[in-house]
């Protein structure tokens, strides 16, 4: 990202989320998770995403543990949603199903990967509410509605 870019995506505000994902999220997250589970596990992971409570991650933690890259602040998505933010708008929580790292599974943003890389841009360390379902089991995401205690207390 050019010098004058990151300077202007670090002057929005931080505090740039609404409380609850919005209703089309949820499809959104079901047309994706429809690529990588079967469509019994697409429908368990978005019940459960629509249950679990919201948690609070930074932005360069969820691109870690998802192992995605961070798009530039130029890409059209992130631009879309960076104005949103100048604008005063409030983006969408993310949503997650969990990885597992004993299984070398990575997180799987289900919803808000550009979301997650606007919100980089102004601050990579600001908290980013999510909904994280389910866990990884065999080879293939299973969603359950449980958190870890650690991830309820966040």
């Amino acid at each position: 990202m050019a010098k004058s870019d990151k300077t202007k995506a670090k002057s929005l505000p931080s505090g740039h989320w609404k409380d609850e994902p919005d209703e089309h999220d949820y499809p959104a997250a079901g047309d994706f998770l429809s690529l990588v589970m079967c469509e019994d596990e697409v429908a368990t992971a978005v019940a459960a995403l629509g249950e679990t409570a919201i948690v609070r991650r930074k932005a360069k933690d969820l691109l870690r543990a998802s192992r995605l890259d961070l798009l530039p602040a130029a890409n059209a998505h992130v631009t879309v949603d960076l104005d949103k933010v100048r604008r005063g708008a409030r983006l969408s929580p993310i949503l997650l199903v969990r990885g597992d790292a004993g299984r070398d599974v990575p997180l799987t943003v289900a919803d808000g990967y550009h979301r997650i890389c606007a919100s980089y841009h102004i601050d990579e360390n600001a908290d980013i509410p999510c909904r994280i379902a389910g866990v990884f089991s065999g080879t293939s995401p299973i969603a359950t509605n449980t958190l870890d205690s650690a991830s309820s207390a966040s």
